[in-house]
């Protein structure tokens, strides 16, 4: 059994920095990825970036390429979300999920029905 544990949320002016861990527990051949998604008030889940176990291959969306980075500790089986220069509209509820994507399908790290394990969720508030 799979399970995804997050912490490190919090609320910070515009500006600052948050960073994120996700704790995979059982994790098997069957998750070898990771992706954090995060979810507004009144909006769908969208995708912010996955990494691949193996190679640490990672992926963004736009809105956060170049502020934020995914990391990941193998020996620790945790992945990190580092939020750098936040802004209010990152403000959401950020869930890390994992999942298998197979060989030559890169992009299924953008979908969130690739993910079959999800964590409880963080919140991440930035006030302006």
């Amino acid at each position: 059994q799979v399970q995804l544990v997050e912490s490190g949320g919090g609320s910070v002016q515009a500006g600052g920095s948050l960073r994120l861990s996700c704790a995979v527990e059982g994790r098997t051949f069957s998750t070898n990825a990771v992706g954090w998604f995060r979810q507004a008030p009144g909006k769908e889940r969208e995708f912010a970036a996955a990494i691949k176990w193996d190679y640490g291959r990672t992926y963004y969306a736009d809105a956060v390429k170049g502020r934020f980075t995914i990391s990941r500790d193998n020996a620790k089986n945790t992945v990190y979300f580092e939020m750098n220069n936040l802004k209010p509209e990152d403000t959401a509820i950020y869930y890390c999920g994992a999942g298998s994507v197979p060989f030559a399908a890169s992009g299924m790290y953008f979908a969130a029905s690739t993910y079959r394990y999800w964590g409880q969720g963080t919140q991440v508030t930035v006030s302006s």
